[in-house]
């Protein structure tokens, strides 16, 4: 069949959307009309060349929802007609990581990057050449083929485009303030970046009951939004944050810093670690460029106060229950989602919505689909 989808011919470069084959789905497969697509920075990582695809032509997006038009030989967890929100973590259930836990750190983790199946094969395809898939998922296209453990079956009553950013966004930043921080109820924190990631990390140490949630972000929207989301002090700076939180502590200094920013700089990782208290958490969250291979912290003082630094994938949470968990909460008014999306796009604006993001003019910016299905529809 066809698709429309948005691909990278090289990295650095800008999304060319164009029409491109997409196979059935085979054993273990599942075919998603996608309806709504998050517009996360990693992908923009990929097109700045911050992060690169194993081969090239490549089709963006890995935060989306949408409905199972069609599932292959062997599919029982999931049937046409069913809401998903897809999963860029392909936990196998099976490795070592899986089984204690840990699905957001599979084996098959390497296939994020990769871009085909575990065989080398591809789903997606111009004039026979292979188009690797981000994820495995590619969510900038009307439809995509993936593998059934990349889907999460949820409501039908959860609009899609708030439903997409669960699928990356929400978990990555809930989890790195309610597991990798490790937050007590009175702690000082500190959130650095406050985009989709960001502002769920926000939403997460209020949850967890932290005293004081101080959200740095140079963009006054931002900052005003954080307030509004859980954070009870917003300013522009890492060093105004720090200046704050040791004001709260009897000159110590923060519980925990999360580090959400877009692009990180080994500056700010210095900065933010010097705001930590004794016993404090640096939680890196930000997907570093790659040629970022160094942080610069004083190793004696990191011994000597105790401290530590916590890398977080997926808010160190799997994707078959963080999904379902964090909908209720969305549900029940615990977490608000909503707020979170300030602009629609349709894929053809996809790198409009990109320059947006670097203006600072969106927390998460989604694409939806629904007009362009709808179009389709009544063409048929």
């Amino acid at each position: 069949m066809k698709t429309t989808a948005a691909i990278l011919w090289q990295a650095p470069g800008d999304w060319d959307v164009r029409e491109v084959e997409l196979d059935e789905p085979g054993d273990g497969e599942v075919l998603v009309k996608v309806m709504a697509s998050g517009l996360c920075h990693s992908d923009d990582h990929f097109a700045k060349g911050d992060m690169q695809f194993h081969s090239y032509p490549a089709c963006g997006g890995h935060e989306g929802a949408g409905i199972v038009e069609a599932v292959g030989p062997g599919v029982t967890r999931v049937e046409p007609g069913d809401h998903v929100v897809t999963s860029f973590i392909a936990a196998c259930g099976h490795c070592r990581m899986c089984v204690t836990g840990h699905q957001n750190l599979c084996d098959a983790g390497h296939l994020i990057t990769k871009g085909t199946r575990p065989d080398g094969s591809f789903r997606m395809h111009i004039d026979d050449v292979g188009v690797a898939q981000n994820a495995c998922l590619s969510t900038f296209s009307e439809w995509t083929t993936v593998p059934v453990e990349c889907v999460v079956k949820i409501d039908d009553d959860i609009p899609f485009e708030t439903a997409c950013i669960v699928g990356c966004a929400v978990p990555t930043g809930w989890g790195s303030a309610t597991r990798a921080a490790d937050i007590e109820v009175g702690d000082v924190v500190v959130v650095v970046g406050t985009g989709g990631i960001g502002m769920s990390a926000v939403q997460g140490a209020a949850f967890r009951g932290a005293g004081r949630v101080i959200a740095v972000d140079p963009v006054p929207m931002k900052r005003d939004l954080s307030l509004k989301l859980g954070a009870t002090d917003a300013v522009e700076t890492i060093d105004e944050a720090g200046e704050l939180a040791r004001s709260l502590t009897n000159g110590q200094g923060a519980d925990a810093v999360i580090v959400c920013i877009g692009v990180p700089t080994q500056e700010q990782f210095k900065q933010a670690y010097d705001v930590l208290g004794k016993r404090g958490t640096l939680v890196v969250t930000s997907a570093a460029p790659h040629t970022l291979t160094e942080m610069s912290i004083p190793v004696l003082d990191l011994t000597m106060s105790e401290k530590r630094i916590q890398g977080a994938l997926y808010g160190m949470a799997g994707p078959q229950s963080e999904v379902p968990m964090l909908l209720d909460l969305y549900k029940r008014g615990a977490l608000r989602l909503n707020e979170m999306i300030t602009t629609q796009y349709t894929l053809d604006q996809v790198n409009d919505a990109y320059l947006d993001m670097h203006a600072g003019k969106n927390i998460r910016g989604v694409i939806s689909f629904e007009d362009r299905h709808a179009a389709s529809s009544g063409e048929q």
